[in-house]
């Protein structure tokens, strides 16, 4: 590893080596604890308790910086340290708060914290940038409480219709708009702003999620694209019959319908190159009763590929495999998302790979094939990404791990890229 005091000391004009390794892993750290579970990871979903929580805390400490404090219609946050320019579109960094159910401490967290680490260490140590620089918080970036996710970038680059969003309900009935309403009275002295306000260039710092980087020994992934993504939601219709007295000749068993359903497609979804990510994520049985042939089965279909094509012609493919496999139940297929594969631009790619070579950290450049906001601001403004390893690629997981050098490493990557894109 590099010396980070030695390379200061040699190249004062970097601004990588002003990031506190110690301070960014302690907010990992105290953010972690709220929401934390027995096992070390947390759940933290979307507009619960705990990120309105979580959100105070990071307010606290942009407050206690000096840093000004914004929300938009949607429930984005955003943290801002002013430029010798103020009129200037600012420079943007995040990612979001909201975990899985069983989520760990690093997905989506490490973006805003180690945003977040570069706006302190910047203004700590009196380093001006002429572009505002801001971290942005996005709401519902995982999708685990509010289907589909996404939702904040997606409102806020108008790819999402605010107020159909704003109807979406939970399994318990609650609607983000009601939800919505704690999330954005738990920082009262925060602007509000509209939708859509201009970004100059958004980055992403974020743990790969995938193991990479950790079996080529990098700290540093110069992510270049994201792949595509389809999502469908499945209903097979059955009927509810005694299952001790009921043969199976005269059954509609939705159960065994969704089974020769999901054969099919994994059928379909077959590659060599395994390429194609296919995922059964969720699958209810009714009415869930160990001697009643079940008469209804809903479950989700996520299907990624960074070939819009593949994705075309495999996911058209999807409602009339699902129709033919399951007779004679009737099927609803009904598509829930579609995000196109996103390539970044060439300017941003370069500017992250030109960061970690100043710093000396050996990089290798990597499609993300995770869904990120960095995809949705595509729409709007030029984006990078920059990934750091984690351990075994586990993530969307309890046991999600990384280590503090790294987080640290990333952190450096992208402070040198902020400000080199703030004073551009």
């Amino acid at each position: 590893m590099t010396d980070i005091a030695s390379q200061s000391a040699a190249r004062p004009n970097l601004v990588g080596p002003l990031i506190d390794e110690a301070r960014l892993w302690d907010r990992h750290e105290t953010l972690g604890a709220i929401g934390g579970t027995p096992k070390g990871g947390v759940n933290r979903q979307a507009l619960t308790g705990e990120e309105v929580e979580a959100r105070k805390l990071i307010a606290g400490w942009a407050k206690g910086l000096g840093f000004t404090i914004a929300t938009d219609p949607i429930g984005n946050m955003f943290i801002r340290r002013e430029g010798t320019d103020p009129d200037a579109a600012p420079v943007v960094s995040g990612s979001h708060i909201d975990t899985q159910p069983t989520g760990g401490k690093y997905d989506g967290a490490y973006g805003v914290l180690a945003a977040f680490e570069v706006l302190e260490a910047l203004e700590r140590n009196g380093v001006k940038t002429r572009r505002p620089l801001e971290v942005g918080i996005w709401m519902n970036e995982e999708g685990s409480r509010f289907q589909p996710g996404c939702v904040g970038s997606g409102v806020f680059t108008g790819r999402k219709n605010l107020d159909e969003i704003l109807a979406m309900t939970d399994r318990a009935g609650i609607s983000v708009r009601d939800a919505l309403q704690p999330c954005l009275a738990a920082t009262p002295d925060a602007t509000r702003r509209p939708l859509g306000t201009p970004i100059h260039a958004y980055l992403e710092a974020h743990i790969e999620q995938g193991p990479r980087l950790e079996a080529e020994g990098l700290q540093i992934g110069v992510v270049t694209s994201i792949q595509g993504m389809r999502r469908f939601e499945i209903d097979i219709e059955g009927e509810e019959a005694h299952a001790g007295t009921t043969p199976r000749a005269n059954r509609k068993d939705a159960l065994s319908a969704a089974v020769r359903v999901i054969a099919a497609l994994e059928e379909l979804m077959h590659d060599p190159d395994d390429v194609v990510r296919f995922t059964v994520g969720r699958m209810e049985v009714s009415p869930g009763s160990p001697n009643v042939v079940p008469g209804h089965v809903h479950f989700t279909i996520d299907f990624r590929h960074p070939d819009m094509e593949v994705l075309k012609q495999r996911g058209d493919a999807v409602e009339r495999i699902a129709k033919e496999k399951a007779a004679p139940c009737p099927v609803t297929v009904k598509g829930f998302g579609t995000n196109p594969p996103v390539h970044f631009p060439k300017q941003v790619v370069d500017t992250v790979r030109r960061a970690a070579e100043r710093l000396e950290l050996p990089s290798m450049d990597m499609p993300s094939g995770a869904g990120h906001d960095a995809g949705l601001i595509s729409a709007v403004a030029p984006v990078g990404m920059v990934f750091v390893p984690c351990e075994k690629g586990i993530s969307h997981n309890e046991l999600e791990r990384a280590s503090a050098s790294d987080l640290a490493a990333g952190a450096r990557v992208l402070a040198e890229a902020m400000v080199e894109l703030a004073n551009s």
